[in-house]
């Protein structure tokens, strides 16, 4: 029987995982987001699809090429989960 101790380690190091996988993306997503932030400021374009468009296409990017790692990631906090103590 896991100890509650364990069980709270294991709820810590599920929340540090979950920050460390959605950090890369998220940051992506910001710095695009800041980028298109000032284009459409220097060229004064309000138009809502130029705001959104980049960013989605970014963050389906990151998705693509962060994917692998972030299932190893996951996969490899489950086995640790379920290995016996």
């Amino acid at each position: 029987m896991t100890s509650l101790g364990d069980l709270a380690g294991l709820g810590q190091s599920a929340l540090l995982l979950a920050l460390l996988i959605s950090l890369p993306v998220v940051g992506v997503a910001a710095v695009v987001g800041l980028v298109v932030a000032a284009f459409q400021a220097a060229t004064q374009l309000q138009d809502p699809t130029i705001a959104h468009l980049p960013r989605l296409v970014a963050v389906a990017l990151a998705l693509v090429v962060l994917g692998p790692w972030m299932g190893s990631e996951i996969a490899g906090f489950a086995l640790e989960a379920l290995a016996p103590r």
